[in-house]
């Protein structure tokens, strides 16, 4: 099985589900390009291979359709707690074995992933090299003499070499971002609190988010959609909801930094992908305006030479002090500055940011989102390894910033240099615009038209978005207002339109209320523990979707619904307060086969 076989989420998915592939060849394949890429530095931890193709094999026995990552293998970073497997943290003393899932985890194998393994990082999640693990160093899947960018060394190599389609990283500092690049594949960071960090080996808890990387934008905002959620595990989630991805904004407007700004760091290769970035931004419509990156250069500053160095020597702390030895030197160096920081220069530098993180709200009152490169520059093993620590704080130029100001971040693959070294550019916006930056983001990797990750395989077609017509708002149904059932011509009289009948995602259950006409209330329940619900997508204009949702009585309500394909559209919830009299009707998977029992009754 080679490069003719579906590489991307989507179409694994698409092939188990229309049954041309099974989710245990696919799993079977993965092993075997393990085998032959043949690094044992991608890699900390391998599930046996009989395990995991049985558990593929007990798939089949599952509606496909209520898994939106049906058989998909997925490479786990080991800082992130996966069953079955030890977490090390690229650390042999620190090394446990979890009695659980990480939230994040358990999301994806309720979704239908299959986890293979562990990857390698730099220890600790400290760096953005990848070169700081006793574990070894990744080799780079695009140019073996370039470092695999990190702390998400493995995870990234994993996703570029075409190991696997989808891998967890995290990112402090731009961890997910970075070797994004390096290995010209996507790297999603989501807004902080998104995804639960419960199971995760902090680095800077405050600031910690578990990152994705995919071979596009679609497969790594479907991942998110499966992930996101809050969290009751997790002090640090929110409950952000994931919007719709949406086509390209008639009158997109893109932050870039003014001139004399931006540093490179004399690659005048890197400066002038970044330059070629900017025109094909132009030419896709997207509007261009300076903003000062002053201010958020001062808060990447803050990161290492502010009091945040303590909550990475918070982690370690005990083991410097048994057995300093067993802690990489340069992270030794870096972590045990934590140590030294008083609390009056915290609470300076929170000042500090705060004044900055009003700066930057201001920055993007007329800017939907930042375009700036994702790394200055990439450097060889060699000259990582000859200057660890000024190099790796050249990588941080765009990234250190982020998650300090609360932003997201979309890293996408711009450019394939002449010399043969990936440069990518990344999107930044406020915390809860994820849905925008992958909206756009999708539509400037499809125009690229680069290959995806190491393996020359070329893009899919972008997926058409099932939105309706182009003036319509989708709402999902799910019970009287389905297709001829009792409430159905409150939607044709307001001239809707049906759009499509399919699932949500598994998170769901279904009660029938002691109401007349008979109606369902469908609530949402914890990712993966409820079932996948039958339901059909409306169209309505806007003006008549505000008089549709106007003339919902309580205890029904309009919110946010997850499908099985990963989409979020609005539709019918019901108020929890409402469901002590009614009857629990999930085991129908849906409202017709329910009435239709009824009826026979």
């Amino acid at each position: 099985m080679g490069a003719e076989q579906p590489e991307t989420i989507a179409a694994i998915v698409a092939a188990h589900r229309a049954g041309t592939l099974t989710p245990a060849q696919t799993v079977a394949r993965t092993y075997q390009r393990i085998r032959d890429h043949d690094d044992p530095a991608v890699f900390i931890s391998l599930r046996n291979e009989k395990d995991a193709i049985a558990e593929a094999e007990r798939l089949a026995t599952k509606d496909a359709a209520g898994l939106p990552l049906y058989g998909v293998p997925v490479a786990v970073k080991d800082n992130i707690d996966a069953l079955g497997l030890p977490t090390t943290a690229a650390c042999p003393a620190f090394s446990y074995t979890p009695a659980h899932d990480s939230t994040a985890v358990e999301r994806l194998r309720a979704a239908g992933a299959i986890i293979i393994g562990k990857t390698n990082l730099d220890q600790f999640a400290t760096g953005l090299v990848g070169v700081r693990s006793p574990y070894g160093i990744p080799k780079n899947s695009i140019r073996e003499d370039l470092i695999p960018g990190g702390s998400s060394s493995g995870s990234a190599v994993a996703v570029g070499a075409g190991l696997v389609p989808l891998s967890l990283g995290t990112d402090t500092a731009g961890s997910g971002r970075v070797p994004a690049m390096l290995n010209n594949i996507v790297g999603l960071k989501p807004s902080l609190g998104m995804i639960s960090t419960a199971g995760l080996v902090p680095a800077c808890r405050t600031l910690d988010c578990i990152s994705i990387f995919a071979l596009t934008v679609d497969d790594a905002a479907l991942a998110l959609s499966v992930m996101a959620g809050p969290d009751k595990a997790d002090p640090f989630s929110r409950d952000r909801p994931l919007g719709a991805i949406t086509p390209l904004p008639a009158s997109l407007r893109l932050g870039v930094p003014r001139d004399g700004q931006l540093i490179f760091f004399g690659d005048k290769k890197a400066e002038a992908a970044y330059g070629d970035a900017l025109k094909r931004w132009t030419a896709l419509g997207a509007t261009l305006v300076e903003f000062d990156l002053e201010p958020f250069y001062e808060t990447a500053r803050l990161l290492y030479e502010g009091p945040w160095v303590a909550e990475r020597y918070l982690v370690i702390k005990d083991l410097l002090a048994s057995a300093p030895d067993a802690i990489h030197p340069v992270t030794r160096e870096i972590t045990a500055a934590g140590a030294r920081l008083t609390a009056a220069e915290t609470f300076s530098a929170l000042y500090r940011l705060q004044g900055l993180r009003k700066t930057a709200e201001r920055t993007f009152a007329n800017i939907d989102a930042l375009v700036l490169p994702t790394a200055p520059t990439a450097y060889t093993t060699a000259q990582v390894l000859a200057n660890p620590i000024e190099l790796n704080s050249r990588l941080g130029t765009y990234t250190n910033f982020v998650n300090l100001l609360d932003l997201c971040g979309l890293a996408i693959p711009a450019s394939m240099r002449a010399d043969g070294i990936p440069f990518g550019i990344t999107l930044l916006a406020p915390a809860g615009r994820d849905a925008l930056l992958a909206s756009i983001g999708r539509v400037f990797h499809a125009d690229t038209q680069l290959t995806v990750g190491a393996r020359g395989v070329a893009q899919p077609p972008l997926a058409a978005l099932a939105t309706g017509s182009s003036d319509g708002i989708p709402v999902a149904v799910v019970g009287a207002h389905l297709s001829a059932m009792a409430l159905n011509g409150e939607l044709t009289a307001l001239d809707g339109r049906l759009i499509e009948a399919t699932k949500t995602a598994p998170d769901y259950k279904l009660y029938a209320l002691p109401t007349t006409p008979a109606k369902p209330g469908m609530l949402r329940v914890e990712a993966g523990k409820g079932a996948a619900i039958e339901l059909e997508i409306w169209s309505l204009s806007p003006s008549a979707f505000g008089r549709f949702v106007n003339a919902i009585p309580a205890p029904m309500a309009i919110g946010t619904v997850r499908l099985s394909d990963g989409r979020s559209v609005k539709g019918f919830l019901v108020e929890p307060q409402a469901l002590s009299e009614a009857r629990d009707i999930t085991a129908y998977g849906g409202w017709r086969k329910y009435m239709a029992e009824v009826a026979t009754a």
